[in-house]
């Protein structure tokens, strides 16, 4: 079975169905590039894909230690020219609780060492500042 089915809707707009659930997402060119930005670009759905995966990992954690905590964040995608492409990734994540030092590596470590982060490219930087509540 197929992850996702895509339309391209023309106008650089594509429409994205998850084939499970059946959940859409709508994607523009962002305006930087030709796009009207009226919803996320496909490199913004990377940028997000790689913050939701560090929180599901975290969640994972937190849930296998019995882990009590808050957690929420932003990212902000760089993009570098020559190629066109994703030169940079910064999360900001923040974590709310009465955490120990070690849970707060642990939660770290897992952060890191989600998928999305271990899929992408090296040559995307991705900087991640956590901060503890």
């Amino acid at each position: 079975m197929p992850t996702a089915q895509v339309v391209y809707q023309g106008d650089l707009r594509t429409i994205c169905m998850h084939v499970l659930s059946g959940n859409e997402i709508v994607t523009d060119a962002p305006l930087d590039n030709q796009g009207k930005g009226e919803s996320f670009s496909p490199t913004d759905l990377v940028a997000t894909a790689w913050l939701s995966c560090m929180f599901t990992i975290m969640g994972i954690i937190m849930k296998k230690h019995s882990i009590e905590a808050q957690i929420n964040g932003e990212v902000t995608k760089i993009m570098y020219a020559e190629p066109r492409r994703i030169g940079e990734l910064h999360a900001k994540i923040k974590i709310t609780g009465n955490l120990t030092d070690k849970q707060k590596i642990i939660l770290e470590n897992a952060a890191r060492n989600c998928p999305v982060a271990k899929s992408l490219s090296p040559e995307i930087q991705q900087i991640i500042h956590f901060e503890y509540d």
